[in-house]
């Protein structure tokens, strides 16, 4: 495998850039590009000249990717959390961060050791909490700053899907970055996704971001399976008397207007992100919490879409 090799014509002539930047893994070998203009409009969609548009992997059966219209709502919380639920009621689920510039998902699964490579050369990947994962923060050390333009990035979501032993999965589950820049241009470049989550919170400033991912999906032809609203309420650990701290019913209202399904409501809690921080995701420590029954409430509703998607590409005869 050769993940990211080195073009020397292209290679940078800023002193700075110009320095090794040192890889701990075998098989990752970065390197500079030169500025590229972000595409326009009429390009949306085309993959780049000589890249094939479409990764096989045909033992994934849904590929879902969870995105946010801006970062700090928790979207890498949900991902991680919906991954757990899901394979706790049986599927084979893989968890794939697609966040190059703030890999959370390894800290977040209590995960840092770096992946075995096979005989293939292809990436094993790390299983926790009996999730398969490949986080670009497996790859490169902690301290090291990725300053990647678009086409460093659409190489890297290309081999994370190519390039890794990925096997049979129910749901493979794809943490975006925040916001609607290249990463999700080049992963619907790459594979057909089978929908995408947006994640909330019920902020008006959020909600009118949430429009914003949406209208990205929709230009994607991505369909939108349904909004999460994370950090909905606070509830009283000693009374259990809920508190709206934001505003109430935004994301219900936001998902009424996108005419696609809402999946559910997120509770603040402090414990969610204590275990996000322990490497062990509430879902997985605490799983008979309210907490993680409200995350599995947004599995199980994401299932339930899925299977109706499913009934209306069947073929009916008549």
């Amino acid at each position: 495998m050769n993940l990211f090799k080195k073009d020397k014509k292209t290679e940078s002539k800023d002193p700075e850039s110009a320095k090794p930047r040192m890889a701990s893994h075998p098989e990752l070998k970065m390197a500079d590009t030169p500025p590229t203009g972000r595409p326009t409009a009429p390009q949306m969609g085309t993959p780049p000249q000589g890249q094939p548009q479409n990764i096989l992997i045909p033992n994934v059966k849904s590929k879902i990717a969870v995105a946010s219209g801006k970062g700090g709502v928790g979207k890498s919380t949900v991902a991680t959390n919906l991954a757990i639920a899901l394979a706790q009621d049986g599927a084979q689920v893989g968890l794939m961060d697609a966040d190059a510039y703030g890999p959370s998902i390894p800290t977040m699964m209590g995960a840092k050791e770096q992946p075995q490579t096979s005989p293939e050369k292809k990436l094993i990947p790390i299983v926790r909490h009996g999730i398969k994962l490949m986080s670009i923060g497996f790859l490169v050390p902690d301290e090291q700053a990725l300053i990647w333009r678009g086409p460093m990035l659409h190489s890297a979501v290309r081999q994370f899907l190519s390039d890794v032993i990925w096997g049979e999965l129910d749901y493979l589950i794809i943490d975006l970055p925040p916001g609607t820049g290249d990463v999700a241009l080049s992963l619907t470049q790459s594979i057909p996704l089978t929908g995408g989550v947006i994640v909330t919170t019920p902020q008006d400033v959020a909600l009118a971001d949430v429009r914003r991912g949406a209208a990205m999906f929709d230009k994607l032809g991505v369909p939108i399976l349904g909004v999460v609203e994370n950090m909905s309420y606070f509830a009283c650990p000693h009374c259990g008397e809920r508190t709206d701290i934001f505003r109430r019913d935004g994301g219900v209202k936001t998902s009424e207007k996108l005419d696609t399904r809402f999946l559910g409501e997120i509770p603040l809690d402090a414990e969610v992100c204590t275990a996000g921080d322990l490497g062990v995701p509430i879902v997985a420590s605490h799983p008979d919490s309210p907490q993680s029954q409200a995350f599995r409430h947004v599995s199980h509703q994401l299932v339930e879409v899925l299977g109706e998607e499913d009934s209306d590409d069947e073929l009916k005869i008549i």
